[in-house]
């Protein structure tokens, strides 16, 4: 009763003294009711957390359950997402410190400058690819070796390959794959470390015919390639890496992860967005800029329209 003549402004201290209750237990009562609809409602929400926890096989902290959550139209803050992960024991994959590696770059095949380091973050997709490759152990003591063409701007895995050795082969497979797959325009940079098998003849020579200015990191400079180093550590932690058992257990697990690295992991950068979806809504929204200014031309004073020129 008084919360209701509350909400027609009335003060609380003189219902209060009215109705003869005491306001502290008034507000205790009212604390413990709005608590009451939020314990409801985290409780109908547990299920479902814990089914995204499940389906993302633990990749998914509270800050990406979160985003899932209000995606699927049932918001819950990200302190609240994580209490109630906390209680349930879920505890996400936990990815180790980035720890640079170097490369191998003793060779004579000659290096590209690194032209990214006052270039400003690109604005597009397909201004900006990112390359390099790493190691999968198999049990044995052998290894696969992966090569990643990553776009920049979206964090998209554009290319990639996945072989037993580590020649110029593998690389080109991935770059081939991804200038077939995006088309890019003539100016694309791109980046990779000072590896050998990205300064190749053949390789150089697919660059040339795209037309794509190579970019190489600066000696000794192990962060100029920090955004693949990222991506590697990320599929690393979240395959939970060990000795593969087989090649074949590899090939499928790979191509599976890259599948949902694209198309279904949110990613903080891009405001919790899949690269996919993120690279969609960046286009729509440049292509109603476009349309915007456009319009605001054909509106300028002195503009004038073909029709008006036919006699």
């Amino acid at each position: 009763m008084i919360d209701q003549f509350e909400q027609e402004g009335l003060p609380v201290c003189v219902l209060c003294e009215t109705l003869g209750a005491s306001r502290s237990a008034y507000y205790a009562w009212r604390r413990d009711g709005r608590l009451g609809v939020r314990r409801r409602e985290e409780g109908r929400l547990r299920p479902l957390v814990r089914s995204i926890f499940r389906e993302h096989r633990r990749r998914y902290g509270a800050r990406r359950i979160a985003a899932e959550l209000a995606a699927r139209g049932q918001p819950l803050g990200r302190r609240r997402t994580g209490r109630l992960m906390d209680e349930m024991g879920l505890l996400a994959l936990q990815r180790k410190a980035f720890r640079p590696r170097t490369t191998d770059s003793r060779h004579r095949l000659g290096y590209s400058p690194n032209r990214l380091i006052d270039a400003p973050p690109p604005a597009g997709i397909n201004q900006v690819w990112v390359a390099d490759l790493s190691y999968l152990p198999l049990v044995g003591g052998e290894f696969l070796y992966l090569a990643l063409l990553m776009d920049r701007f979206s964090r998209r895995i554009v290319g990639w390959d996945l072989q037993d050795h580590r020649r110029e082969s593998l690389v080109l497979a991935a770059l081939r794959w991804a200038i077939a797959l995006r088309r890019p325009e003539p100016g694309l940079i791109h980046h990779s470390d000072r590896g050998g098998q990205y300064a190749g003849a053949e390789y150089r020579g697919v660059l040339a015919r795209a037309r794509m200015p190579q970019s190489m990191s600066r000696p000794g400079n192990v962060y100029d390639n920090a955004f693949m180093e990222s991506c590697f550590g990320t599929l690393k932690t979240e395959l939970e890496m060990k000795p593969y058992e087989s090649e074949q257990i590899a090939r499928k697990e790979i191509p599976d992860y890259i599948r949902y690295y694209n198309t279904r992991r949110r990613h903080s950068s891009l405001g919790y967005l899949a690269p996919e979806a993120f690279e969609a809504r960046t286009t729509a929204d440049q292509s109603d800029e476009s349309r915007r200014n456009r319009s605001t031309r054909s509106r300028q004073p002195g503009r004038t329209g073909a029709s008006s020129l036919i006699p």
